[in-house]
C-alpha cells in the first residue's frame, strides 16, 4: 500500500473518531436531543470500503450510521446541523442521528429499525439491474440484524436474481447487551452467505492492509460477475450501545474486556506502521485540521435556523 494512501485512511479514521468523541463530549449539553449510537472503535471498514466506491454507488446503513455517512463523503456541517435539529441538516433537521440521508453523495438511508434498510437496498439493486446501470449497492448491518427474517429473504432474492449488492456485516458480538454466543450457535456468518450461494469475504478490521486487499477483491468480484457478495469482519464498539458513555458498570461486559479489545484499535494499529517521529508529526497535523473543521461545523450548526413546529407540520401535511 502506498504511504499516501495509508495516511489518507489514517486521516479519515481519525476524523470520524474525533467527530464522535466531540459528540460524546457535548451530548450532556442537550443541543443534540436525539438518541446516538457511536462507532468509536469501528472506523476502518467504511473508510477503506468507501475508497473503492463512486459517488453514484449507493449506501444504506442502520442506527449506527455516523461512520458510514462521513466515510462516503457526507458533509460535516450538514451532519452536525442534523444532530442539532436544524433546517440546514442533511435531512432538514427532522431525522437526527438515526435517519441520515444525503443523496448528493449516494447515502440513501439509515433507520433505527433493525433490518429496515435491507429490503430497501435489495430493491435498489434490482432497480440498477433492470435499468442496466453499473452502480453498486452497499448495505451495512450488525450481527444482531441477521436474526431478522428479512435478511434471509434478501440474501435469497439477491442470489436468485444476481443483484449487484454487497452485504457488510460489522460483527461487534453484541445485540445491545446480549453476546453473540447466547443468541447464535456459530460465531461468524459465513454459513449464512454460503447457504444462499453468495461469495463470502472477510478480513481483520484492525489491519488496513488486509482490509484493502480484501475489499479490492470483493469489488472486482461484484463488478465483474454482477453478483452479490457478503463481507464480514469482527469489530468492537467501545462505548455503550446507545449514548455517549462507557457501560462497564452494567456487568454485561467488563472494563478488562473493553481495554483488551482496544489493542485492536484500527487507528493505533495503523499508527504502528509509521516510525514514532513520523506518527507524531502526522497526528499533530491531522489534529489541527480536523479540530478546526469540527469547530467550524459546530459553529454552523449552532447558528443555523432551528426546525420550527410550523415548518415541521407543513412538511408532514404537504
Amino acid at each position: 500500500m502506498r504511504v499516501s494512501l495509508r495516511n489518507k485512511f489514517l486521516f479519515e479514521m481519525l476524523r470520524i473518531r474525533k467527530v464522535e468523541e466531540k459528540i460524546a463530549e457535548i451530548y450532556p449539553e442537550e443541543n443534540i436531543r436525539c438518541p446516538i449510537h457511536l462507532s468509536i472503535g469501528q472506523e476502518s471498514i467504511p473508510v477503506i470500503l468507501s475508497h473503492f466506491l463512486k459517488k453514484t454507488d449507493h449506501i444504506y446503513s442502520s442506527h449506527r450510521s455516523h461512520a458510514h455517512y462521513l466515510a462516503k463523503g457526507g458533509n460535516l456541517r450538514a451532519f452536525f446541523a442534523e444532530l442539532f435539529g436544524k433546517e440546514s441538516g442533511c435531512c432538514g433537521g427532522i431525522g437526527g442521528s438515526m435517519h441520515l440521508i444525503d443523496k448528493n453523495v449516494g447515502f440513501m438511508a439509515s433507520t433505527p429499525i433493525v433490518g429496515g434498510t435491507i429490503p430497501l437496498a435489495v430493491g435498489d439493486a434490482l432497480s440498477q439491474k433492470l435499468k442496466g446501470a453499473y452502480n453498486l449497492i452497499i448495505v451495512y448491518f450488525g450481527d444482531g440484524c441477521v436474526e431478522e427474517g428479512v435478511v434471509h429473504e434478501a440474501l435469497n432474492f439477491s442470489s436468485l436474481h444476481d443483484l449487484p449488492i454487497i452485504f457488510v456485516c460489522e460483527n461487534n458480538n453484541f445485540s445491545v447487551y446480549t453476546k453473540l454466543s447466547e443468541r447464535q450457535p456459530i460465531a461468524d456468518q459465513s454459513h449464512l452467505a454460503l447457504a444462499h450461494n453468495i461469495k463470502y469475504f472477510t478480513a481483520k478490521s484492525h489491519d488496513i492492509n488486509s482490509l484493502y486487499k480484501e475489499f479490492n477483491r470483493l469489488i472486482n468480484y461484484v463488478k465483474n460477475n454482477r453478483k452479490p457478495a457478503f463481507f464480514e469482519s469482527t469489530v468492537y464498539r467501545w462505548r455503550e450501545h446507545c449514548g455517549p458513555s462507557y457501560d462497564d458498570d452494567l456487568n454485561y461486559r467488563s472494563k478488562y474486556e473493553i481495554n483488551k479489545q482496544k489493542i485492536y484499535c484500527p487507528i493505533k494499529n495503523t499508527l504502528n506502521l509509521l516510525s514514532q517521529k513520523n506518527s507524531h508529526k502526522l497526528l499533530d497535523k491531522f489534529d489541527f485540521v480536523i479540530n478546526d473543521e469540527i469547530n467550524q461545523a459546530l459553529d454552523f450548526a449552532s447558528t443555523s435556523q432551528a426546525m420550527t413546529y410550523s415548518k415541521l407540520r407543513s412538511l408532514v401535511y404537504a
